[in-house]
């Protein structure tokens, strides 16, 4: 429900923000805007570290996934959008998605007595949550064939984890069988650079993005590179993206990659 909620006033912010920005547009520069509704079919790879469930006298290493991009994708919502006046800007992005039912394995328990690795005869795992970054970028570089443009911001990610375990035999440790949830929220800091080479004299173009952060995170990194087309109204693009946290430690999120093919369609106006 939180996450419900923060999605719907992050998106009425994008869709209010042109309106209320146009009537501060008098100036020489006038404020330009662009929206990109895009589809992220991302592969889920990671591990886990759960605190001890209840029951249980040790604490299960989890390991996520890699399972195919559609079989296991309940819910998907992908929007960003952008500001800009001159040199500078404020660009956004909200992803939300929620995996179900992911092939994983429990690689060990840790207790007392130190780590005792373990046999699964059928493990599930599941992975929701919301993504928002929202950042400020000036443009350092620009020219007829190329742009480049440095970024600043904040990363938040809300996710809610959960295993279903069914091992091959009891340990002690861990009941043979059970499930378990356990809820994150990471806030980091980031900064990155993000930009766009033409093809030539046509319309075709290559965009990329990377940024790298800490906070809550010991280290999370974004990276983003494809091709798109230029049109009046805006432009085409299909691209790889790659998603990563790492929390380190006892923490929940060992690792956690979110990888795939991404296609998108900007406005601008």
């Amino acid at each position: 429900m939180r996450q419900n909620l923060l999605v719907t006033l992050i998106a009425f912010s994008l869709l209010a923000a042109p309106a209320i920005a146009q009537t501060a547009g008098s100036s020489a520069e006038r404020w330009q805007f662009a929206v990109t509704p895009y589809l992220w079919l991302p592969n889920v790879d990671g591990t886990l570290k759960f605190s001890v469930p209840p029951g249980a006298g040790g604490s299960p290493e989890v390991d996520v996934g890699p399972n195919d991009y559609l079989s296991n994708l309940d819910f998907a919502l992908f929007l960003a959008g952008e500001a800009r006046r001159g040199r500078w800007a404020i660009i956004t992005d909200i992803i939300s998605l929620d995996f179900s039912n992911e092939e994983g394995a429990v690689k060990s328990v840790t207790g007392p007595g130190g780590s005792v690795q373990v046999a699964n005869a059928n493990t599930q795992t599941g992975v929701k949550g919301l993504v928002w970054a929202l950042a400020a970028s000036y443009t350092v570089s620009r020219s007829s064939v190329s742009t480049s443009d440095l970024l600043g911001g904040l990363r938040y990610a809300g996710l809610e984890t959960s295993v279903d375990w069914q091992l091959a035999g009891p340990i002690g440790l861990l009941p043979q069988s059970g499930s378990f949830s356990q809820q994150v929220d990471l806030w980091d800091a980031i900064i990155g650079v993000r930009g766009t080479a033409r093809l030539g004299e046509g319309g075709w173009f290559v965009p990329y993005y990377l940024d790298v952060g800490t906070g809550s995170s010991a280290l999370t990194w974004q990276g983003m590179a494809g091709v798109g087309y230029t049109f009046k109204w805006g432009e085409v693009l299909l691209a790889y993206r790659h998603l990563y946290y790492d929390q380190k430690g006892d923490k929940l999120i060992q690792d956690m990659r979110f990888s795939g093919p991404a296609l998108g369609a900007t406005i601008r106006f």
